[in-house]
């Protein structure tokens, strides 16, 4: 059972759940996708663990498949159909607003998006957090925003997130409409000066930071030693950090927090979930699993406490290590983060 709780922020302020999220990617965005028993026992293992009146925060994607279809929240749909006392256990958050391999805010495009998000889940469970999976450079963020409102006042979703916006148009968008959460990338090699800046920013506005990929994709779990152990078509090949120069670069990384991991008697990856919680009350770690047993690991890391001598070995041994590669797969790609 976890103890601990956190409550979300914007117009959900009044819902609690678990201190770490549940991303559910890897269920369906993979070449051998899990199967789907197995994803359900790892759904309810997280519910499970929850104490009355929590939530699992669940995350998913309109394009979370390997053909950038609806995979992902088609699998939900079958959950909820098996385990319909689940709907009311679990808070949804969905990305999408891409069109054309872009994001696009138009009203146009945002309405299509989430209707077809609902489409996809069927009628058991409704959209609770809609997230522009990117934000449009080329429509005014205020207008996203009242467009957002329009679809939320039409009842498509209760409450509004963002994901992979800056600090400056996170505060502009609050300003127009409470933002209930801001997704973006947390962890040891993802903490530059954007990330520091937008956790500040949400705490000042009580938004919740949802920090997505909190193990590094895996990298710091210590799983791999070389990007040759990834499985056969496997997207993580093509990020420049799971390139074989910068993954034997930032290895030391990997080596010094599972040496701080050991002592303190945690797995790597529960350390890295407890760092990601200790940047602030606001903070959720979003880290994927398709099996129970990873789901409650990861859970339970959301009860560790770093002590600041911890903390401080952590930050030097990052001090020391310089990040080599980009966060995704170079300028092409990378230009859509930070919006």
């Amino acid at each position: 059972m976890v103890s601990r709780t956190v409550k979300l922020g914007g117009t959900a302020s009044d819902i609690t759940v678990a201190p770490v999220a549940h991303g559910l990617m890897a269920m369906t965005w993979t070449p051998n996708p899990p199967d789907e028993e197995q994803c359900f026992a790892s759904i309810k293992a997280g519910v499970d663990a929850l104490p009355s009146g929590t939530k699992a925060f669940l995350n998913s994607g309109e394009f979370y498949a390997m053909d950038h279809g609806t995979g992902n929240l088609e699998l939900l749909s079958r959950f909820y159909a098996k385990y319909p006392e689940y709907a009311d256990k679990t808070f949804l958050s969905v990305k999408g607003g891409i069109r054309n391999m872009a994001p696009d805010g138009s009203i146009e495009c945002l309405r299509a998006s989430v209707d077809n998000i609902q489409r996809a889940l069927g009628p058991n469970k409704k959209l609770d957090l809609f997230e522009p999976a990117r934000i449009d450079r080329k429509t005014p963020i205020e207008t996203i925003m009242n467009n957002l409102v329009t679809l939320l006042k039409e009842g498509k979703f209760s409450h509004i997130g963002l994901s992979e916006c800056n600090a400056n148009t996170l505060r502009k968008a609050h300003a127009v409409y409470p933002v209930t959460a801001a997704e973006i990338e947390v962890s040891f090699w993802s903490y530059d000066d954007n990330q520091q800046a937008l956790i500040s920013t949400a705490r000042e506005l009580n938004v919740s930071v949802l920090a997505y990929s909190p193990l590094g994709r895996g990298y710091f779990t210590g799983a791999f030693k070389s990007p040759n152990d990834l499985p056969a078509g496997d997207p993580r090949s093509r990020f420049t950090r799971f390139k074989e120069e910068n993954f034997k670069a930032n290895y030391a990384i990997v080596e010094g927090v599972s040496a701080i991991a050991e002592k303190k008697g945690v797995t790597p990856s529960q350390l890295c979930i407890a760092w990601v919680s200790s940047l602030g009350p606001h903070m959720i770690p979003l880290p994927g699993s398709s099996k129970a047993s990873r789901t409650l690991e990861n859970l339970q890391g959301g009860d560790i406490v770093l002590t600041p001598e911890e903390s401080k070995a952590i930050n030097d041994i990052l001090a020391a290590n310089p990040v080599a590669g980009d966060r995704y797969f170079g300028a092409d790609v990378d230009v859509h983060l930070w919006g």
